[in-house]
């Protein structure tokens, strides 16, 4: 496996590659690596020649100073883990390739930037589309893979490439989850055993809109999801929403097309987002 640390020995690989007319697939990542992310390169396998697995935590995307401090960079164990996976090469920037002046970053990304994660993390997508406009524009990738677990993420990521009108198709994979429903996430590391527990609520809450989908208004369905946070102790909802699929904007109606339900909450001091497709009707 290759691992490439600047802009210009990434432009020498993929040249060579786009030479010998491989198609490539890029799965980006801030490293502290699970089987999540492994289920991505796997998916890529069946979709690209080469696979590039970029590692970078990047600074613009986030809004607390310290959770970029605590941020876990395990990177030894996750080039093991990528080494294992059959990920030819791996793209490991420092932030001053990345951003090596600084610079202003702002693009129109539509209305949903601003609703649920918006609301709560400001100026986060706009971080978030920064860094992937920069690793996109480096290796030029055919297809890019994310997790179904930034939904939102995933919405503007893919509102940004139709903005700058980039070939590249994104993708959006399944959730990974723990035996007990938890939703992989590098953050879940932060847990206490006592707060591992507690986080459970959130996959329960989205289980019981899943299986009562077709039982309750759309109102009821909500109400009865945040019931799952109440009284708990350690656990502060940021929000639960039902929403249509394209613009996040809360579901009136169940025959409006796909809608998901989203959830983000503070399990002691770490904050979890999860959802679940409803009806994937567009």
């Amino acid at each position: 496996m290759e691992v490439i640390h600047t802009k210009a020995a990434l432009n020498n690989f993929v040249t060579q590659l786009k030479n010998n007319g491989n198609k490539i697939a890029l799965v980006p990542t801030m490293g502290a690596l699970h089987a999540g992310h492994i289920s991505l390169v796997e998916q890529a396998k069946h979709c690209a020649d080469v696979v590039i697995c970029s590692i970078f935590v990047n600074p613009t995307q986030f809004t607390d100073v310290k959770d970029l401090e605590k941020y876990p960079r395990p990177l030894e164990h996750d080039l093991d883990m990528l080494r294992a996976s059959g990920c030819e090469a791996v793209f490991m920037p420092s932030e001053e390739e990345m951003y090596p002046k600084p610079e202003a970053w702002h693009t129109d990304l539509g209305p949903a930037e601003f609703v649920l994660e918006g609301q709560f993390r400001k100026g986060h997508f706009q971080g978030v589309t920064q860094i992937v406009k920069k690793l996109f524009d480096c290796v030029t990738p055919d297809i890019a893979l994310f997790g179904q677990k930034d939904f939102q993420q995933v919405l503007m990521i893919k509102n940004m490439v139709e903005l700058f009108e980039m070939p590249i198709k994104v993708v959006a994979c399944p959730i990974i989850r723990e035996a007990d429903g938890l939703a992989m996430s590098s953050r879940n590391m932060h847990l206490s055993v006592v707060d591992r527990k507690r986080a459970l609520a959130l996959n329960e809450a989205l289980r019981f809109v899943e299986e009562h989908f077709s039982d309750y208004s759309i109102e009821a369905l909500s109400e009865l999801a945040k019931g799952f946070f109440k009284d708990k102790d350690g656990v502060e909802l940021d929000y639960f929403s039902i929403s249509n699929v394209n613009t996040l904007m809360p579901a009136k109606s169940k025959n409006e097309g796909g809608l998901v339900a989203l959830v983000a909450a503070k399990v002691g001091a770490t904050r979890l987002i999860d959802n679940v497709i409803l009806n994937e009707k567009a």
